[in-house]
């Protein structure tokens, strides 16, 4: 899947970005026909648990979003993407339904 990858106000290494990219194309073997992806890395001044990943993913008909904050961009990603497989699982029963 096509994943865009922004970090604000600082530069994130390969490493990070190949974390991101597999974790987020793990939520492939949920639903495999979203479109395209986001990611924003933001580093905020206050706290210990300073880092902030947001994810948002395009299905057809639909947006999916998540935000998470923790102390390293790894967790943040780990808490994001399970929060993103819950949604697209619960997406994935509606399309079954016809509800959507």
């Amino acid at each position: 899947m096509k994943l865009q990858v922004h970090s604000i106000h600082f530069d994130a290494d390969q490493k990070l970005i190949d974390f991101i990219q597999k974790k987020v194309d793990k939520l492939e073997t949920f639903y495999d026909r979203m479109v395209d992806g986001e990611v924003f890395l933001r580093l905020n001044n206050e706290g210990v648990e300073n880092k902030t990943v947001e994810i948002k993913l395009n299905v057809p008909g639909q947006n999916l979003f998540a935000k998470e904050q923790a102390k390293s961009f790894e967790a943040a990603t780990d808490m994001a993407t399970e929060a993103l497989r819950i949604q697209l699982k619960k997406f994935k029963v509606k399309v079954k339904e016809g509800r959507i």
